[in-house]
């Protein structure tokens, strides 16, 4: 079976040193930085279930010479983020059904 759909997956860190593991669902590189859509993930099957299906906007920085993922604070910017991210998932999901429809006239 080709693996060409796994999700890609980091885990980032609290400041209570707790991890926490998250999909990556998209990147944006823009001229206000770079910003990526997570996703939580759960262990617990019934935990997926019952999440709202809420993603995050975390912000790319670079700390002491490392690449951290920090919080967007900028509410206008979260905003616009948000609508961006949301459009492109719209377009990734519109076209993976044409390809499905595609395949299926076959």
């Amino acid at each position: 079976m080709d693996n060409e759909f796994a999700a890609d997956l980091i885990t980032l860190i609290d400041d209570d040193g707790n991890e926490h593991e998250f999909e990556i669902l998209d990147v944006i590189e823009n001229d206000d930085g770079c910003f990526y859509a997570l996703l939580p993930t759960f262990d617990d099957p019934e935990e997926s279930v019952e999440s709202d299906g809420s993603y995050y906007i975390f912000e790319a920085i670079e700390e002491d010479g490392e690449q951290q993922l920090a919080e967007v604070e900028d509410e206008e910017l979260l905003d616009q983020l948000a609508e961006q991210f949301e459009s492109r998932f719209e377009e990734m999901f519109e076209s993976a059904d044409d390809e499905d429809d595609e395949g299926s006239q076959n």
